[in-house]
């Protein structure tokens, strides 16, 4: 059968990319379409397509587009919220180029909501916290889905871009899987410090592929099912960070884990999230009826800013009140505002809430503090460029210094765009100095056998999440951290040898980076002798004059 041009060119980026992408969420995406007017780029995707992190994402994106807004209140807010941790250039560079970025997405067809009654054009505004002004961008309270959606059907209707769901990456191939020497005519960056690509797993046939490129990005997303309790989907494992650590990346601020402060308390729904914006269009934060203080507002207490707060403080002090109190959960409560503008503002929520015998319109919502963020990542430059050659990281697997110790609500998305653009364009400006890469051994798995004990995988990832909610939560103490880092030692024995012994399988790899990215958290979070920002250790509740960054280098 006769290909058509669109079929070869296809098949051509699989087999023989330019560039590999790794993870199809909006940073990886939107590098994807920037590289593909002038290569050939293959993305891989752990799970579905909109299966990661962006497609859950309820908020918007944070830009300066009103007239009574600057890019400098934008800047401090960011500054403020990161506890002066963030590097001031990234933040300038993010914020600078938002707006910009805006567009591009409609120009997409992001249906960003527009002012009931206005002109063309003018988008619909809100507030959350930590925000001087009203700069959030939204599709209605499905920003993250609308955005997914539009750039998958971009990406999919380019000819140079082949998009490859089920391939859960293994590890970066680097310099010491070549077939011949590094001083052969192929180059190598000095020391051997070049990545040439990955291996993945396909899900679907449980063979371990090794594709070769130029440049590789990784575009993996946080870790946040570190964790027993999450908004992060099942995927965020931590791969892209634990997988260039072990290739020889410096990892920064890991023990910055942000903790969304309203998660959807309910026995049968897990991570479900309560957007931000239901604070900033006027929610409550108040006590159950029946303890004392029931039925009253508690953010007053804790800071002059209530509930509009940044996260960090908000989710300690629900995590106060629920611990004081002997509580399962406090409540967010927004029924006081018109019926009208709560379905018409947050109609996702409000319909799922329903679902589930909730009527926010009347009563409270049940809420609880949940991992939502992960802040720390490998450490990249403007550019998105990490220690290793034809490496990049771009989104939240990174850290760019945009974030410092807590990141301001709704800038996530927006460092997507912004890194995924920058990356890209780097590579196309470098074309020139990137090598073909060379011979590459295939993945070898002659002597590994089948798994007979799952059981194993599914103990050890249990484990995990649970000692990290308990020792390395949203309060922290030297003697948990001391715990948590006494069972890693213990599980990475078991882990290794386990990895070492059986075939590959999702939860395997999984399981391995889960483990390596809790002991990078914990790790950092013992190095660091303050309190600041998302970090909160009793033992060291000050916070120091100096805002120095944690940076873990590989042996």
């Amino acid at each position: 059968m006769k290909k058509n041009k669109t079929t070869a060119l296809a098949e051509s980026a699989d087999k023989q990319p330019d560039v590999i992408i790794v993870g199809s969420g909006a940073a990886g995406l939107t590098a994807a379409l920037v590289l593909a007017e002038r290569c050939r780029v293959l993305v891989l995707a752990k799970g579905a397509l909109d299966g990661g992190s962006t497609a859950w994402a309820q908020g918007g994106i944070a830009a300066v587009l009103d007239a009574g807004d600057t890019f400098e209140d934008h800047i401090n807010d960011t500054m403020i919220a990161g506890g002066g941790l963030n590097r001031r250039e990234t933040v300038e560079f993010v914020i600078e180029n938002a707006p910009e970025a805006i567009q591009r997405l409609a120009d997409l067809g992001v249906p960003f909501n527009s002012e009931s009654g206005a002109a063309s054009g003018v988008l619909h505004l809100t507030r959350e916290g930590g925000h001087s002004h009203r700069r959030i961008v939204h599709v209605d309270d499905a920003t993250g889905w609308a955005v997914q959606q539009a750039l998958i059907a971009a990406a999919t209707a380019h000819p140079n871009i082949t998009l490859r769901p089920d391939m859960v990456a293994v590890d970066l191939v680097t310099d010491r899987h070549r077939l011949e020497p590094a001083e052969g005519k192929h180059g190598a960056a000095p020391g051997g410090r070049q990545v040439w690509g990955v291996y993945a797993l396909d899900a679907q046939t449980g063979r371990v592929e090794c594709f070769a490129a130029r440049a590789t990005i990784l575009a993996t997303g946080g870790a946040g099912r570190t964790y027993l309790f999450s908004t992060a989907p099942r995927g965020a494992t931590g791969d892209g960070i634990a997988m260039a650590w072990r290739a020889g990346c410096r990892v920064s601020n890991m023990e910055f884990m942000q903790f969304h402060p309203t998660c959807l308390y309910n026995l049968e729904v897990k991570n479900f999230l309560i957007t931000e914006a239901v604070r900033g269009e006027g929610g409550h934060l108040k006590l159950p009826p029946g303890v004392p203080g029931g039925a009253e507002r508690f953010m007053p207490r804790f800071d002059p800013r209530e509930e509009l707060a940044p996260r960090d403080v908000v989710a300690r002090a629900i995590d106060h009140e629920i611990k004081r109190l002997g509580l399962d959960y406090v409540h967010l409560d927004i029924s006081h505002r018109d019926p009208e503008f709560i379905r018409g503002h947050f109609p996702n929520i409000y319909e799922r809430l329903l679902g589930l015998g909730i009527d926010m319109t009347k009563e409270p919502i049940p809420v609880v503090p949940a991992q939502h963020y992960t802040c720390g990542g490998v450490l990249i430059d403007m550019a998105g460029r990490t220690d290793l050659a034809g490496l990049y990281a771009v989104g939240e697997c990174s850290e760019s210094g945009l974030h410092g110790a807590n990141r301001l609500a709704s800038n996530s998305l927006l460092e997507c765009f912004v890194f995924g653009d920058a990356a890209a364009n780097d590579i196309l400006a470098r074309w020139d100095s990137f090598a073909a890469p060379p011979p590459l051994r295939e993945w070898d798995a002659s002597r590994v056998a089948d798994s007979d004990e799952e059981v194993v995988i599914k103990q050890n990832w249990t484990e995990i999440r649970r000692f990290m909610w308990n020792y390395v939560g949203i309060v922290r103490t030297n003697k948990r951290l001391e715990r948590a880092a006494h069972r890693i030692k213990l599980l990475k024995n078991e882990v290794n040898e386990y990895y070492s012994n059986f075939r590959l399988t999702s939860d395997l790899i999984e399981l391995r980076n889960l483990l390596q990215t809790a002991e990078l958290i914990v790790k950092s979070a013992r190095a660091r002798r303050e309190s600041r920002g998302l970090h909160y250790n009793e033992d060291y509740p000050q916070t120091q004059p100096a805002a120095r960054d944690t940076i873990l280098v590989p042996n």
